[in-house]
């Protein structure tokens, strides 16, 4: 499990782009039966891949978390952006079909994934949290994700959004989790932008043609900088920073939060205008 450190506005502003991928750039995520994770000291998020090929992959535990097993206490939230996955949480089978979500709660000790068809294997997007209470495990699928039209064709924006893990959804201590799906012809996302000090965020883009690319934009709303991203890779936002994007194609992104509530809504708008 790779660490990560937090850096401050100020710090940040003086990046140049190896050192603006080094810090907030989360590569190589999905490998074939291979479990890949990254602690990140920003409200101590974990993010990962989980990709099971020809095994079953379990959720291992790290001694940087000083427990006696993962979730000993931390809460899930699993995403599946490939073919039909199944995830097993203390004996207990959840199929999960293509952008479905699980939410596997504190105290939960063996998690294992495997995919249904070898062929067409699962790709499991996690984000863990510290939780403080043991909430039941539970399974949506997007359908019943409460999805909101959003944005134009106009301006090149129309996007569906659903809403798995918050205030109105399945219960969590903290995290908060969901997905974006761009309609053809439109390439960006979360516009207008916005911030939220209260709470980090990370975005993991998927869905992107291979021969194309995600600017994704982040930073103070004054002192904007880009990542150039390819599909399965994911981004970590500071608390302070914006985060928005643009692709050279629609695609889909896993949005997670970690913080101060559970409240969706919660955001502090940066106007188009203002962005520098």
């Amino acid at each position: 499990m790779e660490i990560r450190f937090q850096t401050s506005p100020a710090e940040t502003k003086q990046m140049d782009t190896a050192q603006l991928r080094q810090n907030f750039l989360v590569q190589q995520l999905m490998k074939d039966d291979a479990v890949e994770l990254v602690y990140s000291h920003y409200d101590r998020v974990i993010l990962g891949g989980i990709k099971p090929l020809s095994k079953t992959l379990g959720l291992p535990n790290h001694p940087e978390l000083r427990a006696e097993y993962f979730l000993e206490r931390r809460e899930l939230g699993v995403v599946n952006v490939g073919g039909p996955g199944k995830v097993t949480a203390d004996g207990k089978d959840f199929i999960m079909p293509k952008l479905s979500c699980l939410y596997v709660g504190k105290g939960t000790k063996e998690v294992l994934f495997s995919s249904v068809a070898k062929d067409n294997p699962a790709v499991f997007y996690i984000l863990s949290s510290p939780a403080h209470h043991a909430y039941p495990i539970a399974l949506m699928e997007k359908e019943k994700a409460a999805p909101v039209e959003l944005g134009t064709a106009e301006t090149s924006n129309k996007r569906t959004v659903y809403k798995y893990i918050h205030l109105d959804g399945i219960q969590s201590c903290q995290l908060v989790m969901g997905l974006t799906v761009l309609a053809p012809g439109s390439v960006w996302n979360s516009v207008p932008p916005h911030t939220h000090t209260r709470r980090m965020e990370a975005y993991f883009y998927f869905d992107l043609p291979e021969d194309q690319r995600m600017f994704h934009f982040m930073g103070n709303p004054q002192e904007t900088r880009h990542i150039v991203m390819k599909n399965h890779e994911a981004v970590i936002s500071p608390p302070w920073s914006t985060h928005f994007g643009c692709g050279t194609s629609n695609y889909g992104f896993i949005w997670g939060m970690a913080g101060e509530n559970l409240v969706y809504s919660d955001m502090d708008p940066v106007p188009v205008p203002t962005l520098l």
